[in-house]
């Protein structure tokens, strides 16, 4: 059984020959700057993520606390080595939201050639997929969230926009979501340092 460590150093030996294997199938006559990006998903709702909280001493801190099962998706790609991301909020993850997803992302970043890490969701690898001229996907190994980094982006909203709060609505979940990305598109240098994992930094 291979460890997170393990999968780690495979993917590392084989990430270079993938990169040149994806880059070789662009038209020659496209030069533009490559980057490599992280895909992932994240779900959000009206579970409220109950969290330990400071308070004075001697006072018992409170938090509300509900499960209702009604989900917004947030659809994000990162760029660790440039601190830049893009993000859609839709209602559900399948084919047809990563199509409108990777056509967002073509369009935002129509000035590079984008390869773009995925993990194995039955929606990365539908033969549906429609996937732009300027992105090249690339599967991480199956069970292998550590290896993705922007599965810290969904770490750090859950930690500082969605814990010890119960939304009323939907709404309001989708209001706080778009402040945080907002947030965290603001500042490429914490990005970096949430997402530049050691083993992307592969000269394209």
């Amino acid at each position: 059984m291979l460890t997170p460590i393990s999968r780690s150093r495979r993917l590392l030996k084989k990430l270079p020959e993938i990169i040149a294997e994806k880059l070789d199938t662009r038209d020659p006559e496209d030069h533009r700057p490559v980057l490599l990006f992280a895909q992932d998903e994240g779900r959000f709702g009206r579970i409220s993520d109950v969290r330990r909280a400071w308070s004075p001493v001697g006072v018992r801190p409170q938090a509300p606390r509900q499960v209702i099962r009604t989900y917004l998706y947030v659809f994000t790609a990162v760029c660790p080595a440039l601190g830049r991301m893009t993000s859609l909020i839709l209602p559900w993850a399948n084919t047809e939201m990563m199509n409108i997803f990777l056509g967002q992302v073509a369009e935002d970043f129509s000035d590079y050639f984008i390869l773009m890490l995925i993990d194995q969701a039955g929606w990365h690898i539908s033969q549906k997929l429609e996937v732009p001229e300027n992105i090249r996907l690339i599967k991480l190994p199956p069970r292998s969230p550590e290896l993705n980094p922007a599965e810290h982006i969904w770490e750090e909203l859950r930690e500082k926009n969605f814990a010890n709060k119960a939304c009323r609505d939907l709404d309001e979940v989708e209001d706080t979501l778009c402040q945080g990305l907002n947030d965290l598109a603001r500042d490429p240098g914490k990005l970096r340092s949430m997402t530049n994992f050691p083993y992307l930094n592969i000269t394209c």
